[in-house]
Parts: C-alpha cells; structure tokens; sequence
C-alpha cells in the first residue's frame, strides 16, 4: 500500500500562473498563484468546473505549457519525457496500428528490444483486461477497451507520474466503475503517483487519496481534502457511508 505521508515530493507548483492571449488580443487568466505539492505514491484528485484551468495545471505539470509566473519543480525521479505519461480524455491511439503496437510505442522509440516490448505489452493488456484483442484496431474497440489500451500504453514505460485528463468522462457509468476499479489496482501495485483531473465530485472521493479542489476561472486552490476512506472502496457501499457523505459535503462547499 502507498505511503504518500513519508514520501519525497515529485512535483511542487509555486504560485504558478498561466495566461492565454488570443491573436485579437483577448486574454484569459486560466491559473493564478497556485501552489500545490504532489507527494510520491499519492493518488491526487483535481476536483473543478469546466474551464477552472485543471487542464492547463496537468498541461504545466507535463512540460507542454510553461507557466507565466511562479516555477514548477520535478522530484528527481521525475524526467520529462522519460518518467511521465499522459493519458487524455479521448483516446490517443494511433489508427493504424494494432492494440498491441500502440501499446509497444512508447518502449519502441526507447530503443526496447522486440522481444521485450511485447512480452510487456501482451502482460499489460492482460492486466487492463484486453487479453485476446492484441490484433485489433481502434475502431474495433468499444470506447471503454479503448482507455484500457491508452492506460496500457501509458503504464508500458513505467511512469514515476501518471496524468490523466478526465479519462472516463466519454464512458457510460457501468464502464467508468470497472475503469476506476481497475486503475486503483494499477496503482496499488506500482511505485507510481497519480494526478487525476475530474469535475466528477464522486469520482475524485473514490479514487483520491487527496482531492484538490480548483475555483473558477481564474483557477486557484481553494480547498484540500486527505480522503480517509479504507480501501478497498466499493462504490456501491462506500458512497453511502457516513464519512463519504461529511467528506463530499465538504467538497461541494468549495466549488460553490
């Protein structure tokens, strides 16, 4: 089990800032002084709206925004292009390719041998529950199976820091439960620290060892919350505990 208290950070945001202006000179001020610390092995929910700037934090934290004020500092571990993946809301498989090639991706371009890479591969989508579905192509997928295969092609290369994007919000609700469940695992048996954007208040409770609650634009931390739940957490029980109900009314003070 994780132990996030004693763990050295790998990410650390201080008052970070982020404005976009357009070429017709509108500017939107997305993030301002936000200050956040992302602790090894934590699983971190970044709760918000739609356009609170949660997209553009995990941007930063991935290296593909620069912020304007503050500065961002990695752990040591934690290697841009080599440590962190990035998993999006609509899939990123490539179309023509396999399932099993696009999970080999990443380990391919890292000079991985043949052999190896899909030796990894066929274990990782045993593991995401695609065992079988090696040969298929995208569009062959249900939407569902298609997360699984980008979770498994992120987790190929062994990330120190999984980001995630809202990554089952285009999924029924059946789904986004056996996704959710099947990540926790992941993440239970890995030396890996999630950060999970979602404006699902239920979601971020599930899966959160802490949930990081962003106001609206301009985003900014207004609230976080240590999410004390045992684990494992059955969604069908746990959202009707007690604690559950004191912990998401908390919450849902913050995003008013």
């Amino acid at each position: 089990m994780h132990n996030a208290g004693v763990a050295s950070y790998v990410l650390e945001l201080h008052n970070v800032g982020k404005t976009f202006r357009s070429d017709s000179g509108v500017t939107v001020a997305a993030l301002r002084n936000v200050d956040l610390t992302v602790h090894g092995g934590e699983f971190v929910t970044l709760l918000g709206a739609t356009g609170c700037g949660k997209t553009t934090l995990l941007n930063i934290a991935a290296g593909i925004t620069e912020p304007d004020e503050g500065y961002l500092c990695r752990g040591e571990n934690v290697k841009l292009g080599e440590s962190i993946a990035y998993v999006f809301q609509h899939y990123t498989l490539f179309p023509w390719r396999t399932t099993l090639s696009n999970v080999t991706f990443g380990l391919q371009m890292r000079g991985v041998s043949r052999r190896t890479r899909k030796s990894k591969a066929r274990e990782l989508l045993a593991k995401v529950g695609l065992a079988g579905f090696e040969k298929a192509r995208p569009y062959e997928l249900s939407g569902g199976m298609r997360q699984r295969a980008a979770i498994a092609q992120a987790l190929a290369i062994e990330p120190s820091l999984l980001l995630m994007d809202e990554p089952f919000g285009a999924v029924d609700d059946s789904t986004r439960a056996e996704l959710q469940q099947m990540l926790v695992e992941l993440w239970e048996g890995r030396d890996m620290t999630i950060l999970f954007v979602t404006h699902n208040i239920d979601e971020a409770i599930l899966l959160g060892s802490r949930v990081v609650v962003l106001a609206e634009r301009p985003g900014r931390i207004v609230r976080q919350f240590d999410v004390d739940l045992p684990r494992p957490r059955d969604r069908n029980r746990t959202r009707f505990t007690e604690l559950f109900l004191d912990i998401r009314h908390s919450l849902s003070g913050g995003l008013d």
